[in-house]
């Protein structure tokens, strides 16, 4: 048994006093990762301290056109509102394509944000794992690493971010606002999430005492061309192997805007800004879209288990932008091929 406190945060405020006052403390809402955690006796908080009834669970529209979306919304709240179905079917498509059902009916937009990965070595209490004591080394490294990490990797980590959620964010272009003890501060999705380097143990760059309290959606969300592609052992419940978010807009058949982001091959969803720019005024063809793979993968280092994922990632990228190219995204083509 884990003995913990419990405590019910009031407001945002109480929820960050709540956190400075007690270093072991952990926030919960949705809890569809931490208890789990709790039960391997991977994470041991001393206190949980209850944010579920903040008044963060609004989607609203902001001043220059876009969405600010508190940090409570339910994933399924979230993929089936009537305004990011319309504007942001990138995002709802990624969102639905993570978890089951009821999970995503529990799990908070800032919970999804905030999950830990999936690594079985992490989850092993009996084996080392530098995420979980830091300092005792990386069983993945020579261990089974089917599922691990191609880009962003360490000799300390080569763990993989789970979420489905944040490659879309990243794509999109997406800030998280965060509340402190000395106020709020934005961050870009991008930069949010950390590569493992020499601390893995820090899974993003949330300080101490710091609460995420919405994320914001920029004005333009490629309503049209656009495609979420992940590739799982089975298309059922499962993580993704390699996952693409793809979005362009066109004029004629030539590229103008393109964003590309990677999910299931590293630390943090990859995104580079390099291979959307190298498809800016290109026309929308395999060849071009096979460069832009080439430099998003730049630099992926295959561990005994895990080289397929640079070539199938190569082609999941090239699929997915013809998809999103032709304005068949994933979803609308398991439909067709149903």
């Amino acid at each position: 048994m884990n003995n913990f406190q419990y405590s019910r945060a009031s407001d945002v405020a109480d929820a960050i006093r709540l956190l400075a006052a007690d270093p072991g403390a952990k926030l919960i809402a949705g809890g569809t990762n931490l208890i789990d955690l709790m039960k391997e006796n991977v994470e041991r908080p001393s206190r949980l301290i209850d944010i579920s009834r903040l008044p963060l669970h609004d989607v609203e529209e902001t001043a220059d056109g876009g969405l600010r979306i508190g940090a409570l919304v339910p994933n399924s709240d979230l993929a089936y509102h009537p305004l990011i179905e319309q504007r942001y079917p990138l995002l709802a498509s990624a969102i639905l394509a993570g978890a089951s059902a009821q999970l995503r009916n529990m799990a908070s937009v800032g919970g999804n944000l905030m999950q830990r990965t999936r690594c079985p070595y992490f989850y092993d209490t009996t084996t080392p794992c530098n995420k979980r004591s830091p300092g005792t080394g990386c069983s993945a490294l020579d261990g089974l690493n089917r599922n691990h990490a191609i880009l962003g990797t360490s000799n300390s980590c080569i763990a993989t971010n789970p979420s489905d959620m944040s490659v879309a964010l990243a794509a999109l272009g997406a800030l998280v606002h965060i509340a402190r003890p000395s106020g709020q501060r934005t961050i870009a999705l991008t930069d949010f999430h950390r590569l493992p380097e020499d601390k893995p143990h820090l899974d993003t760059n949330l300080g101490s005492g710091e609460i995420i309290i919405a994320i914001e959606l920029p004005p333009h969300g490629f309503a049209r061309n656009y495609s979420y592609l992940k590739i799982r052992d089975r298309l059922s419940y499962a993580f993704a192997l390699v996952s693409v978010a793809a979005a362009v807009d066109l004029e004629g058949n030539a590229i103008s805007e393109a964003r590309l982001a990677l999910g299931g091959v590293a630390h943090k969803p990859w995104r580079s800004l390099e291979a959307e720019a190298a498809l800016r005024g290109q026309a929308a063809t395999p060849d071009h879209f096979g460069r832009a793979a080439d430099l998003l993968l730049q630099g992926a280092t295959a561990r005994s288990h895990n080289g397929f994922k640079i070539d199938l990632a190569r082609r999941a990228v090239v699929r997915a932008l013809m998809q999103a190219a032709s304005a068949t995204p994933q979803s609308q083509a398991h439909k067709k091929i149903a």
